[in-house]
């Protein structure tokens, strides 16, 4: 009742144009609240744009630039707010860092194809915090091109509230790419604060039951932390790891505006599977060599060390694979393609780059590089699902997706490239994506003609001296072609290609940048799509032995091979349609406008059997009418008249009107059914209809159109009403009794307007 009392008053509260005012003002503020959008509304009401507070900002402002690397696939990175079911790993196929579990894996062996698969319970990083109460955001990067994994931690004090004022640890963790027991830690400490920002450096202590053990020792007058330890193998067998660090001090100041920056150099030596009783000597081995090249290495530059690592992870992404358009998901996306090759290049030794082996040796594996016979034979592994995983979540799937490629590459004919390591291993996947086999004299593209819907492209792939870049792409229409250039290295070699069949004369390769284009042509039986030799007498003499039933393009025989449903189904469906549709109009036909058709609308009250019997008892009550000469339209039977059907017509009214016609009708009351009368009216169609030809007195009665009304006449408090329950048109030749037609309607007449109906038929009081 409060409530509806408060709404009542409503409209004379908002008729004061103060209130007005109020309301509008209210609307504008809501209109710019919803335009400033979750962020800005959030600033607006004084808080922080971002998650985090302050550090949130921090963070947000220093890894702007890395989303424009994710964009253009060189890396992915995860933040608390997005974060990412990925291991951010760094390695070189000799030891492999998970940076985010601290965890170090170790290879036994440092032969190509042997990967880090030993898990150590050494922690290789170096915590780095900031002293006392702090809010921190951190995030990490995945660079691929980098070959390293870096991380952003922004720390703010309890007292600072500005984003201006918090302090940034930026680190980078690289496990060497051409030197492969060196792993180094990058630290760069900002502080833009107006107070000295002191940081805790710590390594990760082992745990009381681990097998690691660590110890302070000097080296060149300076310190270093030597921890070792073993890990169980097969066969009762144990491999013995030493690890040696450059130790920092436990607490740096950094003043205020100023920053500060340090590298931490650890150096991991591992020895092949031993047994127990050789422990003491091969440790002394390789503690004495860990020692020596950390010695070298305090002596090198660090941006040089630096740099000579990522230019060998570049020179490696030189190949791989970019994906452009992708139409179907059984396709592995760009990140998909992209992480894959970084875990297994990570994973993999690269003997190109390491200085340990003979030039003949070096020789051998560049000549296997180059020209990889038979390699990669078989199908095309794009949409192999478990070579591109979409979802790696941890080291150990690396671990087994690496050995599941190494399987892979060797069954495949790429002994040799699983040689070459990981330049070897790049090779092999981006042959083994597109199809491309290398044979005794060419370069041959054998991808599935079905899947070319997909636009990709490989690059960097070795032939010779020279590097091709192979593409698929589509046209404006969505047809697919073929797209090659050449990266000439060295000596210019010539290098001939030609499409499916060889009909055509062998196109010369240049080093033009448009590069060439050739229609993608389908062979019947299939035979690769594009071949490229150095030998144009090979190509030329090639399409006579290939023995084709025809050669289609790519358009064609795709209608060939999905033809779709034949004609004669979809006649059978458009003719059981049309029939369908004239059955239907049959039946709409016979329904109102054929023999015997019902009228178009009806009464909402249906007819009851009651009722419907009265009806039926009028045609012989105008029969005895018209027996009698009565020629008057309008008839009139009064009670008086008596007789059998005027007696049973009456008691049919009342009953009809008592029972099924007041309970549909809610506008009469119980008092006004007791002071009710029924009323039956007849008339014929000239005096319902006006507009029609009127009846004379000469007309026929079995020839006229009649229709009646059955209701009650109710006494209102100024006025009485007609209130008609049924109506109903009788649309009868009396001569042949053929047609019978009754249609219902309801309406309330005044009953001023009584003497326009037509003489009362029937008439009973219900006193």
């Amino acid at each position: 009742m409060w409530l509806q009392q408060r709404l009542k008053g409503l409209p004379g509260l908002l008729s004061s144009s103060w209130a007005r005012r109020v309301l509008i003002g209210l609307l504008l503020f809501l209109i710019f609240y919803w335009y400033l959008g979750a962020e800005r509304r959030w600033t607006f009401l004084g808080g922080s744009a971002v998650p985090g507070g302050a550090a949130g900002e921090c963070l947000q402002s220093e890894i702007h630039k890395w989303k424009s690397i994710a964009d253009r696939g060189e890396g992915l990175y995860s933040t608390h707010s997005d974060p990412l079911d990925t291991p951010f790993v760094t390695g070189n196929g000799h030891i492999l860092i998970d940076v985010d579990a601290n965890k170090l894996w170790v290879a036994s062996s440092s032969q190509p194809g042997s990967a880090p698969v030993h898990q150590t319970e050494h922690s290789p990083r170096v915590n780095v915090h900031l002293v006392g109460r702090r809010a921190e955001a951190e995030a990490y990067l995945l660079g691929y091109r980098k070959g390293a994994v870096l991380s952003v931690r922004c720390a703010s004090p309890a007292a600072v509230q500005s984003a201006l004022d918090c302090v940034s640890i930026r680190e980078e963790f690289i496990a060497h790419r051409s030197r492969p027991n060196v792993y180094l830690q990058r630290i760069h400490i900002n502080n833009p604060s107006d107070r000295v920002a002191n940081v805790d450096i710590t390594p990760s202590s082992p745990g009381s039951r681990s097998r690691f053990s660590s110890s302070v020792d000097t080296l060149d007058d300076r310190e270093v932390e030597l921890s070792s330890g073993t890990v169980q193998v097969e066969n009762s067998q144990v491999v013995l790891v030493v690890v040696v660090t450059r130790k920092l001090k436990n607490r740096i100041q950094v003043a205020a505006k100023s920053e500060y920056s340090d590298n931490i150099l650890s150096v991991v030596w591992t020895s092949e599977p031993i047994e127990s009783s050789k422990l003491e000597a091969t440790f002394s081995s390789l503690r004495d060599g860990a020692k020596k090249e950390m010695e070298e290495l305090l002596r090198v530059d660090m941006k040089e060390l630096v740099q000579k690592h990522q230019q060998a992870w570049m020179d490696l992404f030189s190949s791989g694979i970019e994906m452009r358009k992708i139409t179907d998901s059984n396709t592995p996306s760009s990140r998909t393609v992209n992480n894959t090759l970084y875990y297994i290049l990570s994973s993999s030794t690269a003997p190109l780059l390491d200085q340990r082996p003979s030039a003949e040796e070096r020789a051998r594996l560049v000549s296997s590089l180059n020209y990889a016979d038979h390699c990669f034979s078989g199908h095309a592994t794009m949409h192999a699902e478990n070579l591109w995983p979409e979802r790696v979540s941890n080291t150990a799937q690396i671990l087994q997706l690496v050995t599941l490629w190494t399987l892979t590459l060797q069954k495949r004919g790429c002994k040799v490239l699983v040689a070459a390591g990981a330049h070897g291993a790049m090779q092999g996947m981006v042959l083994s994506f597109g199809g491309l086999q290398f044979t005794e004299n060419h370069l041959q593209f054998q991808a599935d003609p079905d899947v070319l819907h997909n636009s990709y492209a490989l690059r960097g792939i070795h032939y010779n001296q020279d590097l091709i870049n192979l593409a698929v792409l589509l046209d404006g229409e969505g047809k697919p072609f073929l797209h090659l250039s050449v990266r000439q290295q060295e000596a210019a070699v010539k290098l001939y290609a030609c499409e499916a069949g060889c009909l055509n004369e062998p196109v010369e390769l240049t080093s033009e940048v448009k590069g060439h284009t050739f229609p993608v042509m389908v062979t019947q039986p299939i035979t690769p799509l594009l071949y490229i030799s150095t030998d144009l007498r090979h190509l030329q003499d090639l399409r006579h032995t290939l023995h084709l039933k025809a050669i289609l393009a790519h358009e064609e025989h795709m209608a060939n091979r999905y033809p779709g449903l034949p004609f004669l189904f979809w006649f059978s469906v458009a003719s059981l349609i049309t029939l369908f549709h004239l059955f239907l109009f049959k039946l709409i036909y016979n329904e109102y406008c054929g023999p015997g058709a019902k009228p178009l609308f009806r009464s909402k009250i249906g007819y009851t059997s009651g009722f419907q019997h009265l009806v039926s008892t009028l045609p012989a009550l105008f029969t005895s009418a018209v027996d009698r000469k009565e020629t008057d339209q309008n008839l009139a039977i009064r009670e008086s008249s008596g007789g059998t059907s005027s007696e049973r017509i009456l008691g049919f009214i009342r009953r009809q009107v008592e029972v099924n016609m007041l309970e549909p009708f809610t506008g009469v009351g119980a008092d006004s059914f007791r002071h009710a009368s029924p009323v039956l009216t007849l008339r014929s169609d000239s005096t319902r209809s006006p507009a029609k030809e009127k009846t004379t007195a000469a007309t026929p009665l079995r020839s006229l159109n009649r229709s009646f009304s059955a209701g009650l006449l109710c006494p209102g408090s100024n006025r009485d009403e007609l209130r008609v329950f049924e109506h109903a048109d009788l649309s009868e030749d009396f001569q042949s009794w053929a047609q019978f037609d009754v249609h219902g309607s309801h309406e309330v007449v005044l009953l001023q307007q009584k003497q326009s109906l037509p003489r009362v038929f029937l008439k009973e009081s219900m006193s």
